[in-house]
């Protein structure tokens, strides 16, 4: 699925037609709050991560049609652009979005690579950026920007959340850590390590087999048979999840090594992985079986909207959305001040998520979340992340 939205055109949901028709302004998505509201969406829509794209894009729309298409009270026009999980591709669809589109404000990204290479384009261009997947460690640290913002998690939270709890709960020595070669696989498993070695824990060796482009697992898994480990901590997304995971079973690994990771490995693909997954514990902000009012009434509405349930990454995205409608309630509507709108972004306060509540650190403007650790089990008629302990509230170090 790959979408190249026009100006005017790609609308995301069949309602924005009629809200995106005409504005008094002249449809500067930068203009006066008569006008309406140009907003980006960069998403994965194909390669590895098109489902968790496809997850994004389904929470923004969700939050959209729950109010009237709006956002802090002006109709919204969406431009949507897969990237594809390619930094060259981001590069030329965020230019777009941002010089031709004018956008006031973008979200999306699933992939770090992407998002570090279109990083500079918003912060010079200053037009604020929520990401609501990407966690590169960077992106909220040494390059962060007033104008970069997140919704998601740093790769170091939920992997370093996850290093201590593994040490007391699975193994004190003797884990193998495996993920793709790309930043962040090596940001997510170093995390781990980094907590894990702290509290004592001795790895058995570590692997990172080529991003996007490895089918076969199976000389990976050969080498972490060989290490003889006592827990395989891995971690992989998408497509890649459903490959690793089935073949670490049929390589006759799930009975007798447990596996564990962040809670990405068996996010949003279970269906797909099917039993394989069955055991599997992971450290994650979210999962559809929590029991909060907010989270219930948004499982609910967006099973009905969507026919399927939705996954962390299409709540990161709708709580993205909610982000921009909370801001702009802060400043009336008004986007042409940019930096007061960035100002209003920073300052939200506490936000109402299907995760549980959580708040933007002043400084990084990074989620500062609970997580949970969750195990896949049965569930009704299929699988799910069931809850078993909470490792508290973490926010990145920054």
């Amino acid at each position: 699925m790959r979408l190249a939205a026009t100006a005017g055109a790609a609308l995301a949901l069949p309602q924005l037609a009629a809200a995106c028709g005409s504005s008094d302004g002249g449809g500067s998505g930068s203009g006066g709050v008569r006008d309406e509201l140009k907003v980006g969406l960069l998403l994965e829509l194909s390669g590895v991560y098109a489902v968790n794209g496809q997850d994004m894009r389904s929470g923004f729309e969700l939050y959209l049609a729950e109010h009237g298409v709006q956002l802090g009270g002006r109709k919204v026009n969406l431009i949507v652009e897969d990237i594809g999980g390619d930094p060259s591709v981001g590069v030329q669809k965020a230019t777009k979005l941002l010089r031709q589109e004018e956008v006031a404000v973008a979200s999306g990204i699933v992939t770090s690579s992407v998002a570090l290479a279109v990083r500079d384009l918003f912060d010079t261009g200053k037009v604020p950026l929520i990401i609501s997947n990407a966690g590169a460690n960077a992106l909220t640290r040494e390059k962060k920007s007033k104008y970069l913002f997140r919704t998601s998690f740093s790769n170091w939270q939920p992997n370093y959340s996850m290093g201590q709890w593994v040490y007391d709960n699975v193994a004190k020595d003797g884990v193998f850590a495996v993920s793709p070669d790309y930043v962040a696989g090596h940001e997510q498993t170093d995390a781990f390590k980094q907590a894990y070695t702290k509290a004592g824990g001795k790895l058995a060796g570590e692997v990172h087999p080529p991003f996007a482009t490895t089918q076969d697992y199976q000389p990976f898994l050969s080498q972490i048979g060989k290490a003889n480990p006592k827990a395989v901590y891995a971690f992989f997304s998408g497509g890649e999840a459903v490959t690793f995971v089935k073949q670490y079973a049929e390589f006759g690994l799930k009975d007798s090594v447990p596996l564990v990771g962040p809670g990405f490995t068996v996010e949003g693909v279970l269906k797909a992985q099917g039993d394989a997954a069955l055991g599997v514990r992971s450290g994650l902000h979210y999962t559809i079986l929590l029991d909060n009012p907010t989270n219930k009434r948004f499982v609910s509405a967006y099973r009905q909207k969507f026919s399927k349930d939705p996954t962390v990454f299409s709540v990161q995205s709708y709580d993205a959305a909610q982000l921009i409608d909370l801001a702009l309630k802060k400043t009336s509507g008004e986007t042409a001040n940019q930096e007061a709108f960035a100002e209003a972004l920073a300052s939200v306060g506490e936000i109402d998520s299907p995760r549980g509540k959580f708040r933007l650190d002043a400084t990084t403007h990074n989620p500062v979340q609970s997580f949970y650790v969750r195990e896949v089990k049965k569930v009704g008629d299929g699988l799910g992340n069931v809850k078993i302990g909470d490792l508290g509230e973490l926010a990145d170090p920054g």
